[in-house]
């Protein structure tokens, strides 16, 4: 029988027998999951992502966005589900299809693609921090090193030239 609404439960897991009419939904899993609303019995898996689909909450209806095309099955149903609303749309050629295919490809593509870039700059961010960490260290244990008076007297950590030239005096003075 087809469907015009769908009411929703919040699942951890989707249950291995779904019912029609109930959209089950998993947070932990960001997976929402029902039987196809034109009632072929086929069990309609969604991945709630940034480059899949959308939940929304509100009070107590849903939405899912974008359309549900199951264009693998039998029944090729198209439906949108707003606001717990199923809303039947048209069926799509098989261009029309391949070229929203294309679509996504290209979107996931592009999503990832800027994740990934933004990772590079905080990994190098972070290298560079680390770096700039060492080597301050690296200063400070020098300055450690010179005596009492010299430190003193430079607040900061000497340049490593200077550094090299104190090592070499105390090696030569030796």
């Amino acid at each position: 029988m087809r469907q015009m609404h769908l009411s929703h439960q919040f699942v951890e897991f989707i249950p291995e027998q779904l019912e029609e009419g109930v959209l089950y939904i998993s947070k932990r899993y960001g997976t929402a999951a029902h039987k196809c609303c034109c009632g072929c019995g086929e069990e309609v898996i969604t991945p709630l992502t940034p480059t899949d689909w959308s939940l929304r909450m509100d009070g107590n209806v849903v939405t899912l966005h974008p359309s549900i095309g199951n264009w693998s099955f039998a029944c090729r149903s198209h439906y949108l589900i707003r606001r717990s609303k199923v809303i039947w749309v048209g069926d799509m050629s098989q261009q029309q299809i391949e070229r929203g295919r294309a679509r996504d490809r290209a979107a996931k593509h592009n999503y990832f693609e800027a994740v990934n870039r933004k990772k590079a700059s905080h990994v190098s961010e972070a290298t560079a921090k680390t770096e700039n960490l060492e080597t301050v260290n690296r200063k400070k244990a020098l300055h450690s090193q010179l005596p009492s008076n010299e430190a003193s007297a430079n607040s900061e950590p000497p340049g490593l030239f200077y550094s090299l030239w104190l090592a070499i005096k105390r090696w030569w003075d030796s």
